[in-house]
């Protein structure tokens, strides 16, 4: 045997055994790893778990989740594909009941009868209190062109009718839920940005076969904003909060259960010009996940209002480098409350929080 020979059957070895032990050993340090990250990096009061809702999947990126409880469970959803834009984004979902979360599944894209496909966005899930379950997302190649779609589900997400897009100029909630109001419609947070970032509310009183919709609440120019949250508050009145681009979560109150609505202005919440979500907990406080900065996508934090005005830190969720961006949020009926948002682009993350035990300190 050369000594030629000789090396090329080490090198032959060397790659066979990285491939059958170093590598797998390599892949299993870093899916360890990134179990670690799902830790709650402050350790904060409050905080009942972190986990990621999958750590490998059949798409590289990932953004836009939501989060509903189902009578079996939880369920999640978010768009992913090679990343945003791409033709081949769609919705995937995961469902979450006493073993965990199950595989991840594509539920939707954009594929049209013409052969053209277009991407998917910012998939609202929504359990009315009577009827299936409600999917909402967007399909176009843009948000200043998409369109708003609907499928239903009558067995907690297992599975789906055939997608059904809205009626002309309706796009549904666009990226947080809607609200049931006391006559079972629904109120759907919207926004449109082909003629400025502007935010406007659609209203469903049948489970989204006919529709709604005011005016434009800001004018996309002095004041921009798009994807609105509800919140509710006594006396029949109800608070949007919004991302905007004036450095600052914007807000705007109706007295009449949203038929019309008061001018939009600034809160005392920053905002990177980046998704938030909020939600009325049972005790009637309101709550409120967003990035507490002007600048970037990290930190990602929790606070807490008594009255919508007035808000305090509750918790840190994300406080490395990063993206920690596009939070949604629900309170289940056990009274825990439920985040997913995305994580770095390349994960979608789950956190569970106890609202009676977090510590509320002012805002800095």
């Amino acid at each position: 045997m050369t000594k030629s020979t000789s090396a090329n059957e080490a090198m032959r070895l060397g790659a066979l055994l990285f491939t059958l032990i170093l590598f797998p050993l390599a892949v299993g340090v870093c899916l360890a790893q990134e179990k670690r990250d799902a830790v709650n990096p402050s350790n904060e009061k409050g905080m009942m778990l972190a986990e990621f809702i999958y750590l490998e999947a059949p798409f590289p990126s990932c953004h836009a989740s939501t989060i509903e409880q189902t009578k079996s469970g939880l369920i999640a959803a978010w768009f992913g594909g090679k990343y945003e834009k791409s033709p081949d984004v769609g919705i995937w979902i995961s469902r979450r009941d006493g073993n965990g979360w199950s595989p991840v599944v594509e539920v939707a894209n954009g594929a049209q009868e013409n052969g053209v496909r277009h991407p998917t966005w910012n998939p609202v899930l929504f359990q009315p209190r009577t009827g299936p379950l409600l999917l909402f997302y967007k399909a176009g190649p843009s948000p200043s062109s998409w369109w708003g779609m609907l499928m239903t589900s009558s067995d907690e997400g297992r599975t789906w009718s055939k997608p059904q897009r809205l009626p002309e100029g309706m796009l549904g909630p666009i990226k947080n839920k809607p609200i049931e109001l006391s006559d079972g419609a629904l109120l759907c947070p919207s926004s449109t940005e082909h003629q400025g970032w502007r935010v406007h509310m659609e209203r469903t009183s049948d489970l989204g076969r006919t529709w709604q919709k005011t005016n434009a609440l800001n004018d996309g120019r002095t004041m921009s904003a798009i994807q609105p949250a509800v919140l509710k508050h006594a006396g029949n009145r109800l608070q949007i909060l919004s991302r905007g681009t004036a450095g600052r979560v914007v807000e705007s109150w109706s007295a009449d259960g949203g038929l019309t609505w008061d001018a939009m202005k600034a809160t005392a919440l920053p905002n990177p010009n980046s998704g938030i979500d909020a939600v009325t907990l049972k005790d009637g406080r309101a709550l409120v996940v967003y990035n507490h900065t002007r600048r970037g996508r990290s930190p990602l934090n929790v606070a807490i209002s008594n009255d919508g005005h007035t808000w305090q830190s509750a918790l840190v969720l994300e406080n490395e480098p990063g993206e920690y961006s596009y939070p949604a949020v629900i309170q289940t009926s056990d009274g825990l409350v439920h985040v997913t948002y995305t994580w770095k682009r390349k994960r979608i993350k789950h956190v569970v929080v106890d609202p009676q035990k977090l510590i509320l300190r002012p805002l800095n």
